[in-house]
């Protein structure tokens, strides 16, 4: 039968043989792209490169929230989803710690991490900002920035213009040093000054205007040779690009007719917080918003993110930003491909590179084709065409007649013809398969298990533990009368500080019952706070703005409240974010039913962060003899440390920690901070319905994960672990069981494919020199296992005709073809790659007049 081709065994057509020899010619060239300086300078239109203008797909990569070890692979499937530019943020406050001592080592390596995308001959777009947001702490600024004497930031202020200048000059000189500008022979080929001030720029009134003036000329003196941008800046003067950040941007507009249209932040999904749901966006949605932005115009378009990654350590903003920067990017967390989203954006932008030429040299036409739908036409003056067929309706599918044909568009969806004749993509039909990702969970036996039956792949024999004091325990603690903001206290050096105080009891005491007991009430700012009354922890609470208020016991004589303030992360966004305080404010009251004893302004005792964290038991002291062996460690108790040992599993899977069992605190893997956990912060029963593509997206719109852990796998980079044993260290803040964790690896489990007869065929060959497109005469599913070595193992499902459900949960419609499960077995198994055509040529009709589809899914091994 015809139906099926695979990478094991088929002839090549002359056109295939041609066009790997034009992906090796482009790999060579890709060797030499960066070899000779490019005079990046830009239009009314696009970004031109030695005079050539392009049409240019980006996506956001943060090198720190990867490793250096995972940015090959990463950049590679950025390349092969159809990017030519990654964009970064450069992060102030992990380069440069301390004023003036610098850092660039490791997931902080800003060079390596641009010579690895020149070599694999991508652009690169340098956000150097260095206010940056990006849910990072305290938006990219160091802390020590917040002292400086007489500073505001983000205004028309010397010493903040001094610092933001001598940071921004040092990184430009960094690249300059390393020939990384493309005036320089290398990939960079646009940076950024600032980041999102129009948003809140009328909060800092008159300064505001002369302080963006001034960070453009600044800017433009530092002599990079390429274009510098501000986005969400209306009023950017020039030189600068204004861009445009958001989930749609399809009717953003510059400032000036002589600048193109840029889109710096597509956002492909939104981020996590700790007690939150987890947010998706559609691929359908995003593609719709990509392809909106090419047909009106647009030649620049960035996604943010393509991988989002993870907060190591203390980098997470928020307050409550999970440790998870997942951002359901085309590449997830742990570098896997998320499909469909990665595919059907592929598909995506080879349609846009097909119509290249028209929409960089023709002003488009708009033929009206009735409600609800747009047509945007580009012909050339050589006679080339391309047309975007849009239908904004977000509820019925549209027939339209367009240069003498009739074409069928679904629902807010965009249908490509880079010929004006024949669609290539649609954005809601998604040719690309999908895949369901499992988590294994390992044994020390089996090595993959059920959760069910697992335990945890650490040796649970050797569990030793250190008790974290409560109260002072450090000889740099020192006394203040009020009660101290954190911030300014701590300097984000920990996130702990502790407030103590003692009061002596004598029994008479208005704000005491006859049995001794008051009310503790205690204002704070956040954004945990743990209460403990003569060492004994009496309770808790969360939150930005937190009133604790609980019935508390003394004894006779001296008593001790201990109060633990905890940061999750410093604010990252909003005017006069860098002032938003955390930590007991107050007031701090004991009540009673016949007085009041206001504690706000006695005089307190203030320790800055833990004794564990000075002693460096998850580094320096890991091996010291603080460390307990009990038969028996202690569990379910508040402010203890834990330390255990593992052999990493085998292989190159993403290793994950699954911390059910503990409450919350931090994890360290042979002294590398994986970040913060905190399993017990559920998300809410409610909000995870069922989600549309159809209609404008929002941050809210389509959520899962309800009444689940917003967190619940953390991801264990394979370059932090060795080969042999391997150190777990754990900070538990509110009490759990490390004896219930577990390791698990992340792996494809299924691939699938659901087309129909409707889809868009694939493309054959183009030639549009010629202005040919050559398509096949009907749609495909195609299939191909995602690691090497892998064939197809086995069809688990397979159905033509009316089949409905997902990747994982299909099921037959009431319309089905007796033949699907032979034909699909016969095409597939023992194959790395098929496809099966959507046709009753190959299954027969089961219902006619009925447009019908094929659902697959199968298993590789």
């Amino acid at each position: 039968m015809a139906m099926a081709s695979s990478s094991k065994q088929r002839t090549l057509p002359a056109f295939v043989f041609l066009s790997c020899l034009l992906v090796l010619v482009q790999f060579m060239g890709a060797r030499n792209l960066f070899s000779m300086a490019a005079n990046v300078t830009y239009s009314r239109r696009a970004l031109l490169i030695d005079g050539k203008p392009r049409v240019l797909i980006s996506g956001s990569i943060h090198y720190p929230r990867s490793t250096p070890e995972m940015w090959p692979d990463l950049i590679q499937k950025s390349k092969d989803g159809g990017l030519d530019v990654v964009e970064t943020y450069v992060f102030w406050d992990l380069h440069e710690p301390v004023r003036n001592q610098y850092d660039f080592e490791g997931r902080k390596d800003l060079v390596r991490f641009v010579k690895t995308v020149a070599e694999a001959g991508l652009y690169v777009h340098l956000r150097i900002g260095p206010y940056v947001c990006a849910e990072w702490n305290y938006g990219g600024f160091p802390v020590w920035l917040h002292f400086i004497p007489g500073i505001k930031f983000r205004t028309d202020n010397g010493p903040f213009k001094a610092e933001m200048q001598r940071f921004t000059a040092k990184i430009v000189n960094l690249m300059q040093q390393e020939n990384l500008y493309a005036s320089q022979g290398g990939p960079i080929i646009l940076s950024q000054i600032e980041n999102e001030y129009g948003n809140i720029q009328s909060a800092y009134g008159q300064a505001a205007k002369s302080y963006i003036s001034w960070a453009a000329s600044m800017a433009t003196s530092l002599e990079t040779g390429v274009p510098w941008v501000m986005c969400q800046q209306a009023d950017a003067p020039d030189p600068i690009i204004n861009t445009c950040n958001g989930f749609y941007c399809d009717q953003f507009t510059p400032n000036s007719a002589n600048k193109p249209k840029i889109w710096t932040e597509n956002w492909s999904g939104w981020f996590l917080l700790f007690g939150g749901r987890a947010p998706y966006r559609p691929v359908e949605d995003l593609a719709f918003a990509v392809a909106r932005f090419f047909q009106r115009g647009g030649t620049f378009q960035n996604y943010y993110m393509y991988h989002g990654g993870t907060n190591f350590g203390h980098s997470s903003g928020g307050p409550f930003i999970a440790t998870s920067y997942d951002y359901d990017a085309p590449i997830d967390e742990y570098g896997i491909i998320r499909q469909p989203k990665w595919g059907h954006l592929r598909d995506l932008h080879k349609a846009i590179k097909l119509c290249e030429e028209p929409l960089l040299t023709a002003d488009p036409t708009s033929p009206s084709l009735g409600p609800n739908l747009e047509a945007h036409v580009y012909k050339t003056a050589t006679g080339r065409c391309a047309a975007f067929l849009a239908n904004i309706g977000t509820q019925s599918e549209a027939t339209v007649t367009f240069n003498g044909k009739t074409y069928q568009l679904p629902a807010w969806s965009v249908s490509i013809l880079p010929d004006c004749q024949n669609v290539v993509f649609n954005t809601a039909q998604i040719n690309s398969q999908a895949t369901t990702v499992e988590a294994l969970y390992l044994t020390s036996e089996t090595q993959a298990s059920d959760k069910a039956t697992a335990s945890s792949i650490v040796s649970l024999s050797d569990w030793t533990f250190v008790n974290e004091p409560v109260g002072i325990s450090k000889s740099n603690a020192f006394k203040q009368k009020g009660l101290q903001e954190q911030i300014n206290t701590t300097s984000d050096s920990s996130d702990y500080l502790w407030y103590s105080i003692s009061i002596d009891i004598n029994g008479n005491e208005s704000f005491l019952s006859s049995t001794l007991q008051s009310t503790l009430h205690v204002e704070s700012l956040g954004h945990v706070l743990h209460v403990f009354v003569n060492g004994n922890h009496s309770g808790s609470a969360q939150g930005t703005k937190i009133t604790f208020d609980k019935p508390i016991f003394f004894t006779q004589g001296s008593n001790k409240i201990d109060l633990l303030s905890a940061t999750v992360g410093l604010q990252n966004y909003g005017a006069f974010f860098d002032l938003t305080g955390a930590g007991i404010t107050g007031p701090v009251q004991l009540r009673g039913q016949s007085g009041t004893l206001d504690l706000s302004s006695a005089e307190w005792t203030y320790q800055v962060g833990l004794k564990g964290e000075e002693s460096g038991l998850y580094g320096s002291s890991v091996n010291s003899s603080e460390w307990v062996s009990l038969p028996s460690i202690p569990k379910n108790q508040p402010l203890i440390w834990y330390k255990s040992s593992f052999s990493a599993p085998e292989g190159n899977d993403p290793i994950v920690i699954d911390f059910t069992g503990l409450g919350k605190g931090e994890a360290w893997i042979n002294g590398q901070s994986i970040g913060r956990y905190w399993p017990t912060n559920i998300a809410p029963q409610n909000g995870c319905n069922s989600c549309s593509y159809k209609g404008s997206y929002n941050s809210d719109k389509c959520q899962k994960n309800c009444g689940k852990p917003s967190q619940q796998l953390y991801h264990l980079p394979r370059s932090l672990v060795q080969s042999g044993s391997n150190t777990l260290v754990l900070f538990e803040e509110m009490g759990g069981n490390p004896e219930q964790i577990s390791f698990a690896i992340k792996q494809v489990k299924s691939i699938c494919g659901h087309v129909s007869e409707s889809h868009p065929a694939p493309l054959v060959e183009s030639n549009l020199s010629f202005k040919k497109i050559t398509m096949n005469s009907t749609a495909l599913l195609k299939l191909e296992c995602p690691y090497p070595n892998q064939l197809i193992s086995s069809i688990n499902f397979a159905s033509f005709g009316t089949p409905s459900g997902q990747c994982g949960s299909f099921s037959h419609g009431q319309c089905r073809s007796v033949r699907a499960l032979d034909v699909v077995k016969q095409g597939c198994l023992g194959l790395k790659s098929c496809s099966i055509s959507v046709s009753i040529n190959i299954f027969g009709d089961p219902c006619e007049r009925v447009i019908k589809s094929l659902a697959v899914e199968a298993s590789c091994s």
